[in-house]
């Protein structure tokens, strides 16, 4: 059974997810539907790449994505379908599958949708995901050639990431990308960076810790090694570094936000 995962701006107010679920059936009967979310910030294009780079890898191989913020509906921006990491993804041509791009491992190809006998005969001007983007899933979950949907591409729109920096001996500087609905601050650092900094430091997640708007925060294993209410950093479950309050909020006890500094740091080194 084909699985097409869906992940969009919709909300579930209105009709727009049911529509486009139903486009999808209509060319793959046989596919299961599963809403990755659809609760993503009216608009923000980084908050859904960064959820779709977040959960991709939790689905089975050749899993179809559905990616849909698209402010630019109806625009000349491109129509995007991406193969990389043994997945495939369809979506907007502004940055919603550029983390994807950099985060799968393997051969990519990106290929613009041209192939009209795919898409819906009527299509509307504001809503490809029903009439492109769904249909186009679907002919892929049953087994389409990426080839076929039109043209490879080398110019996929890329959003602008922040750079994890090293600022001094021993300290680095990460950036809050997201703030979840916990109050989570995830950031730009992720374990590949953490395990790279704790060996060149050459000490263990006893002696790192992590400063935010001047509160000085333990690196630890869970969000229970501390007690209720008190902050601390750890990895998360998205691979990246995060800070966290123990059955609180970190971005309302910290001040802290989208694009706020995180400092890594090797216990003894002089901010």
């Amino acid at each position: 059974m084909p699985v097409v995962a869906l992940l969009t701006d919709f909300g579930s107010q209105d009709h727009y997810v049911g529509a486009m679920k139903g486009a999808i059936l209509t060319v793959c009967p046989e596919a299961s539907l599963v809403d990755l979310t659809h609760e993503i910030e009216a608009h923000d294009v980084t908050a859904g790449a960064l959820a779709l780079a977040s959960a991709f890898r939790d689905f089975p191989p050749a899993t179809v994505f559905v990616a849909v913020v698209d402010p630019g509906v109806g625009s000349p921006r491109r129509a995007l379908a991406l193969e990389a990491g043994g997945y495939r993804f369809v979506g907007p041509d502004n940055g919603i599958l550029s983390l994807v791009m950099a985060e799968a491992e393997g051969a990519q190809a990106v290929h613009r949708i041209a192939n009209a006998a795919l898409l819906r005969p009527a299509v509307s001007a504001t809503f490809h995901a029903r009439d492109v983007f769904g249909p186009v899933a679907a002919h892929l979950a049953r087994g389409l050639p990426i080839a076929e949907v039109g043209p490879r591409i080398d110019d996929p729109v890329r959003l602008a990431q922040p750079a994890l920096r090293e600022v001094g001996p021993g300290e680095w500087e990460a950036t809050v990308v997201h703030v979840d609905r916990f109050g989570n601050l995830i950031t730009n650092l992720f374990g590949r960076d953490l395990d790279r900094i704790l060996a060149a430091a050459e000490r263990d997640l006893r002696d790192v810790v992590v400063v935010v708007e001047g509160e000085i925060l333990p690196l630890a294993r869970t969000y229970a090694d501390v007690p209720e209410g008190e902050g601390c950093a750890l990895l998360g479950s998205s691979g990246r570094l995060e800070v966290a309050v123990h059955r609180g909020s970190a971005a309302r006890m910290l001040g802290a936000a989208g694009g706020s500094p995180v400092r890594v740091r090797a216990v003894g080194t002089v901010l």
